[in-house]
């Protein structure tokens, strides 16, 4: 068992020697430390057996040491033998080393010198190189300069691009490049300063070129527009849109230009001008492309549309005082028609600068202040011929703008309004006129002394007299000289009228009816009114007012004729379902009718001037055996004011008979029962008895033929009735049959013949203060008493029956 155990140990001792000797030492701990692991006192065997195994390698390196020393020993001898050659051939090489170096100091300065030269050639190499890299950008930077100096800004932001792109980045490395790169920002900038200025002059030269521009093409419109006028007259060749000059070429549909016009253009070529020979664009072009290049087109857009709508503000603000001439005016659309010129160009020309939709909210703003301003300023004029010149203006500003393709609806609705306007200035002319007329007629016959006389009357007034042409020269015309004028100055009228409505785009038959309407207003308004204020005025008498009378009769006969006059312009039937008639039958007849009432009126107060100069002796006892002198006065006035009336309708003759003679009687009647009549005597009844005979002789004479017998001599029936009661006294007949139909005294009304009574007994009071004493005297006086009361019982049950 010992043994068996001592076999195991030697032999693990000898793989633990193994593994000493053949691992590197510095792993050897692990190897040492299973020594001590195993048995006890086996790391003294194991010692013993490292001793053992140090002594047999010891043998073994002494047995290879004597194995080798003869041959060291040969080996150092001759190592002894070779060192004395050793020395010599040092001494040799010493001396050789020494013959090189002084032979090579020279060969090394040339050396040295070489290496300096190719070094130096090398650095000009490299130099010629990198100029040869530096000269594109110095090239392109000198370029650069040249042209800024040279304003070819456009050109320079393009060489600005190609440097920043492609010749600085291959030198970004040196300084000068660096500095050139910095400075190229502020090229730009002072680039976009220099554009922008220019700019800014354009615009200001533009707002000051406008008029101009617009002034132009508002004669080329004309001109185009007055051409297709006469091309459409010639060739009956009818047009859907105008030519128009645009930018001076020739635009529109379905062009026909004639061999003549041709040789006409060739010949005013040179007077023809486009927006170009007027304006100067450069600026705007090259700011926009300056922007456009440095990304900044936005901007400009912006700032270019913003003060655009600034002038547009200014152009659009007219003159206090535009409406006082048609030069106001038409500088005000010359500006704003070149204005929008100036945005048509720009926007055919650039892309973006200007839009469509930009062109129409602009032209829309633009459209409803000039629509405003016109309101207001057409509102002060008072000339027609100012008004009309406005609406040439308007028709021209609409149809250039239209032919530059803005939309002008509204400016030919607000002609309407425009020609109300007209329609109110030759009102007020042609009042002015016929204010005239009036004043400076005679209102007598026109006499007309031969044929040429009478001819030149008739072509101004369409008279028609079948029997009056029967009577030889000299002879006169019914009507005054103002009635051949105030038909004249209708027709007048309607020329002044119709020149409005040239060139509205209208149809014959809304002239037609535009026509008619203002001569409505013509007849109804201004001629009635100038009618009716003429009837009214102080000075004309009588005489005046038949004449007026006549003369209105014949104008209202001239109506038809005026309708004829108005179909051969407008070429429109009067049959047309919507024409409009003519309303001067109304117009005179109701003159007429104002006259006959003035006349009335007037007669009526012409016999209160007479009767205001009676002077009765209301106390006389007896009559003066004849009748007054105003009332003679007042019957002589209406026998000759009557015969004037021969020339009236007889029925306005008879009528104004009967209310004059109607008139004189409640006078006379007013004269009995005045207030202010305190007393009157038997004597005075007599005297106005004998007044009242003439009268009813005078009713009786028929003044004016016509009335049926009997029938202008009732006018004094009232009066007759009540004088015959008192002259006969025949109170008991009065009072007995009163309020029968067949009374001889019907028309005497119980209260006047009360009022009258009492006046004559006041009166034989006053006359009879011994009457008392007289029986007669005493019963007359009882009689009136008993008289007095019945009546008063008379009037009393009238009151109260009522």
């Amino acid at each position: 068992m010992a043994e068996g155990e001592s076999l195991e140990s030697v032999t693990e001792h000898e793989r633990i020697l193994q593994e000493i000797e053949s691992t590197d030492t510095a792993c050897v701990g692990p190897t040492l430390r299973s020594v001590y692991d195993d048995q006890p006192n086996a790391h003294q065997r194991f010692m013993e057996k490292l001793d053992t195994r140090i002594r047999n390698h010891d043998r073994e390196i002494e047995k290879m040491c004597n194995f080798h020393h003869q041959g060291f020993v040969d080996a150092i001898n001759e190592l002894l033998k070779v060192r004395a050659d050793a020395e010599k051939l040092k001494v040799q090489v010493t001396d050789t080393n020494r013959r090189f170096q002084e032979a090579g100091k020279e060969v090394i300065a040339k050396t040295e010198e070489t290496i300096r030269c190719r070094t130096q050639q090398r650095n000009i190499a490299t130099v010629v190189d990198k100029l040869q890299m530096c000269l594109p950008a110095l090239e392109m930077y000198s370029k650069l300069k040249e042209q800024m100096s040279g304003k070819r800004y456009y050109s320079a932001l393009k060489t600005m691009e190609q440097l920043e792109h492609v010749y600085l980045p291959k030198v970004s490395q040196y300084r000068f490049c660096q500095i050139m790169a910095e400075n190229l920002p502020k090229l730009r900038e002072e680039i976009k300063e220099i554009s922008m200025s220019g700019l800014k002059d354009f615009l200001e030269s533009i707002r000051k070129h406008s008029d101009k521009i617009g002034e132009t093409a508002m004669k080329q419109a004309q001109q185009q527009k007055t051409f297709h006028a006469a091309l459409h007259r010639q060739t009956n060749v009818s047009y859907k849109k105008p030519i128009y000059i645009i930018n001076g070429h020739s635009a529109g549909e379905n062009e026909v230009t004639p061999k003549s016009q041709m040789l006409e253009d060739e010949d005013t070529e040179e007077e023809v001008l486009s927006v170009q020979d007027l304006v100067d664009f450069t600026p705007v072009y090259r700011c926009l492309h300056i922007y456009t290049v440095l990304g900044d087109k936005e901007v400009f857009e912006n700032y270019y549309r913003k003060q655009r709508r600034k002038q547009a503000r200014l152009v659009l603000q007219p003159q206090a005082n535009m409406h006082e001439t048609v030069e106001g005016y038409r500088k005000y659309f010359s500006q704003i028609v070149g204005f929008f010129v100036v945005e048509d160009h720009i926007l055919h020309v650039t892309q973006g600068l200007v839009t469509g939709s930009y062109t129409t909210e602009l032209w829309t703003m633009a459209q409803s202040k000039i629509i405003a301003a016109l309101r207001t300023h057409s509102s002060y004029c008072t000339d027609p011929d100012l008004v009309l010149e406005l609406k040439n203006l308007i028709v021209v500003f609409a149809d250039t703008l239209q032919g530059y393709g803005f939309p002008v609806n509204r400016l030919f609705d607000l002609l309407y309004e425009v020609r109300d306007k007209y329609n109110e200035t030759l009102l007020k002319k042609w009042a002015g006129l016929f204010r005239d007329i009036f004043e400076a007629d005679n209102y007598s016959p026109i006499p007309v002394a031969n044929e040429e006389e009478y001819m030149a009357v008739i072509s101004k007034f369409p008279f028609q007299d079948p029997e009056g042409d029967k009577v030889s020269f000299p002879k006169k015309l019914p009507m005054s000289q103002s009635v051949p004028q105030i038909y004249m100055q209708v027709k007048e009228f309607i020329y002044a009228s119709l020149k409005f409505s040239e060139s509205l785009h209208r149809s014959s038959t809304e002239i037609d009816d535009l026509l008619r309407k203002s001569t409505n207003l013509l007849l109804t308004r201004t001629l009635s009114s100038g009618l009716q204020n003429l009837i009214k005025k102080p000075h004309i008498g009588l005489t005046e007012l038949v004449q007026i009378i006549i003369n209105t009769t014949h104008l209202e006969q001239a109506c038809k004729y005026l309708e004829d006059f108005i179909t051969n312009i407008t070429n429109v039937s009067p049959e047309t379902v919507h024409t409009t008639r003519l309303y001067g039958l109304s117009t005179f007849k109701d003159a007429r009718h104002a006259a006959e009432e003035e006349i009335y009126t007037k007669l009526n107060q012409k016999i209160d001037e007479f009767v205001q100069l009676a002077d009765y002796d209301w106390t006389m006892s007896e009559p003066d055996g004849r009748a007054s002198g105003y009332l003679m006065d007042l019957i002589n006035f209406l026998r000759s004011t009557f015969q004037v009336f021969t020339n009236l309708p007889g029925k306005v003759a008879q009528t104004a008979c009967m209310s004059a003679c109607k008139h004189l009687s409640t006078s006379l009647t007013q004269m009995l029962l005045d207030s202010e009549l305190k007393q009157i005597s038997m004597g005075a009844i007599q005297q106005f008895n004998l007044d009242v005979i003439q009268c009813e002789l005078f009713a009786s004479s028929d003044p004016v033929p016509g009335f049926q017998e009997d029938t202008l001599q009732l006018a004094f029936i009232d009066l007759r009735q009540l004088l015959d009661l008192f002259m006969i006294w025949d109170w008991s007949t009065y009072l007995a049959d009163y309020g029968q139909p067949n009374s001889k005294y019907l028309r005497v009304n119980p209260s006047t013949a009360l009022i009258l009574l009492e006046k004559m007994k006041d009166m034989n009071k006053k006359n009879n203060i011994f009457a008392q004493f007289r029986k007669n005297d005493r019963d007359r006086q009882k009689l009136i008493d008993t008289v007095v009361k019945q009546l008063r019982s008379l009037v009393n049950g009238m009151s109260q029956h009522s």
